[in-house]
């Protein structure tokens, strides 16, 4: 379908990439990887034919449509939905006016025997044929069909673009691309601002995409669901691997160690034969065969090892103080945004050292929670913090806040103080922007790059609560891997606003779930949250989440004894499973002396049967024990 050769990309005369050479077949999907900056977006910028490249060639066969989601969606105002989605189907809409101004003409026309009148009903039978062949009677229905599928509600479908979040509107340009049917699907960063109910559904879409998929991501679990090749780009060139991310991973490494091995045990031939060459090379009578060694050297080809980008942040977040018990305390908060209720009476305490997730889909309000919590919105009802809380907060375009104009290192010097300012440059230099990169200017910087000075500069100030909204958006695995680790070694409390499952994965033990205006918390990190209930995605989990612990009480403390509720269900819950697993084993000892018994493998002593007893009395007391439980429980 596509073939890349030799291809060149040069920036202030240092090569992007060089050289670099793969094709595209139909059915590929594609995993392109690599650090913030690496050239990624370039390439694919490169091959949907929006930038010129330097030197090589790309061929693509005749008639090869090519579909491209890029980073940012620039919707033009003053469509709804539907008329943004019907801009897919280009053809139809053109032969559909053609079609309607016959029609109009026809309809004035009343000398119907004229020749003009009979080629209009000719030319009308050609483009209505046309029309059907191009699935013109099928396609709004199908519109409809794929945005229901995105979660859209009919009531939607007329309302502006302009009042739907960054998330909503990235669903309705997939919804275009699907509706094309493109040979090749270009997508950059696709996930971002997607909720995970949604990168479900766009996992499964892709897997039966019947042709190529190049695809840009920083997520690792999208990656290995979807992708069955990789392509990597490091320090300008690529590698190239017909696994998805995980087992590339795996495979990378084995190779190279490989590699080393071969290099290892090549050097060690080459110092024996030089030492051999510098042995004889003097005495005549061995200087034929010195000469015969020296040549034999020179044809060696020697064994290269791949280079390895292994750079990655040294991020740590201190604790400034410590601050009380409670955290933050909710009562009765509610936020509305003109017409549109978000939040409804929400009550909720957050005790220190929690690790919380909120997730659900976009326009839940989740990130409206966020800034309620720091105050950065206006809303009805009360929230208090804690003794000593000292909030840092990451928002979701945090980077957007950065001025373009300045260097990296007046970026950091504006917002430091007398106390840290000598700090500025070792702190660059822990997220990679040593040297000369801290000379750049911010607008010159890569998405990925901008996130990571926003997360240097935010370290400039103090404090204990950590609240993130989207910090991997545009962050490359490896600085998502030391985003991840340093949150986990963070000793203070952390509200992260994510859609990032393997991200969220081991970071956070309870999860406040957003949907009507309501949170429903459910104590357990985000991978018992959906393996437990076995579910595929948040439709389901709305229909039904078990542990429905806080729903908007009307007053604090009908909410506090939601709380004190469910911590008498969970103790009742552990003490079932403790029953459970002692039956199990009392049932099984019971068996096996049954079994030895029947086989006469037992020596029957007196105190035999008496031991015997104990054990079926022990099990019918444990019995009663479960029942009473069981129906506390019910």
């Amino acid at each position: 379908m596509l073939n890349i050769h030799n291809l060149t990309i040069s920036f202030s005369g240092e090569d992007l990439f060089s050289e670099i050479t793969f094709k595209i077949d139909r059915g590929q999907r594609i995993g392109l990887i690599g650090k913030n900056g690496a050239g990624k977006s370039t390439l694919l910028k490169i091959i949907a034919g929006e930038q010129e490249y330097d030197a090589g060639s790309i061929a693509i066969d005749k008639e090869i449509s090519i579909g491209f989601l890029k980073q940012d969606i620039d919707f033009d105002k003053g469509f709804t939905i539907l008329e943004e989605s019907y801009k897919a189907f280009t053809q139809l809409k053109k032969l559909e006016k053609e079609i309607d101004k016959i029609n109009k003409e026809l309809a004035v026309n009343q000398d119907y025997n004229s020749e003009y009148y009979n080629q209009l009903v000719d030319n009308l039978s050609d483009l209505n044929h046309r029309f059907e062949l191009l699935g013109g009677y099928k396609y709004q229905g199908e519109t409809e069909r794929i945005l229901i599928g995105l979660g859209f509600k009919r009531e939607d479908f007329d309302k502006q673009t302009d009042t739907f979040s960054g998330g909503w509107r990235m669903r309705i340009e997939l919804a275009k691309l699907l509706l094309q049917n493109n040979d090749i699907l270009l997508l950059d960063e696709p996930t971002n601002h997607l909720d995970i109910e949604s990168i479900v559904w766009f996992e499964n879409f892709l897997k039966s995409y019947p042709g190529a998929v190049i695809l840009v991501s920083h997520d690792k679990m999208f990656l290995d669901n979807v992708t069955n090749r990789t392509i990597e780009i490091s320090l300008g060139q690529i590698y190239d691997y017909k696994k998805p991310y995980s087992e590339y991973l795996l495979l990378r490494n084995d190779i190279k160690e490989k590699q080393l091995q071969t290099q290892k045990n090549q050097e060690k031939e080459i110092k024996q034969t030089e030492q051999l060459i510098e042995k004889f090379r003097y005495k005549a009578s061995k200087a034929a065969f010195a000469q015969s060694l020296i040549k034999k050297l020179d044809k060696v080809d020697r064994i290269e090892v791949d280079d390895t980008d292994n750079s990655v942040m040294n991020i740590k977040f201190p604790l400034s103080v410590q601050p009380g018990k409670v955290v933050f305390e909710v009562e009765n908060a509610s936020k509305n945004y003109g017409d549109k209720k978000v939040l409804t009476n929400v009550n909720m305490l957050i005790d220190r050292g929690s690790k919380i997730a909120f997730v659900g889909q976009n326009g839940q309000g989740k990130t409206t929670l966020a800034k309620m919590l720091v105050k950065e919105v206006e809303f009805q009802g009360k929230i208090k913090h804690g003794h000593n809380v000292q909030i840092g907060y990451f928002a979701q375009n945090q980077a957007e806040y950065l001025d373009g104009n300045l260097t990296v290192l007046e970026t950091m010097e504006n917002a430091a103080n007398e106390h840290n300012r000598s700090k500025v440059r070792d702190m660059l230099g822990a997220f990679l922007f040593g040297g000369e990169e801290a000379d750049k200017k911010v607008k010159v910087l890569s998405g990925g790059e901008r996130n990571r000075l926003a997360l240097c500069k935010m370290l400039l100030s103090p404090f204990n609560v950590l609240i993130m909204d989207e910090p991997t958006n545009h962050l490359d695995i490896a600085s998502k891997n030391v985003l991840k680790q340093a949150l986990i070694n963070f000793e203070g409390t952390l509200i992260l606003v994510s859609h990032d499952r393997d991200f969220l994965q081991g970071l956070t033990n309870k999860v406040y779930f957003f949907k009507d205006q309501k949170i429903i918390e459910y104590l357990g990190n985000i991978n018992e949250f959906l393996s437990q209930q076995n579910l595929n995605n948040f439709r389901e989990a709305e229909k039904k989440t078990i542990l429905t612990v806080q729903e908007n009480s009307s007053s604090k403390e009908n909410y506090l004894q939601n709380r004190q509720s469910e911590k008498e269900i969970k103790q009742l819950k552990n003490k079932l499973n403790k029953f459970e697993k002692e039956i199990a084993k009392i049932e099984d000892d019971i068996k096996t002396i049954e079994t030895q018994l029947a086989k006469n493998l037992v020596e029957v002593t007196p105190d035999f049967f008496a031991k015997y007893q104990a054990k079926k009395d022990q099990l019918e007391q444990l019995m009663d024990e479960w029942t009473l439980c069981a129906d506390l429980l019910n």
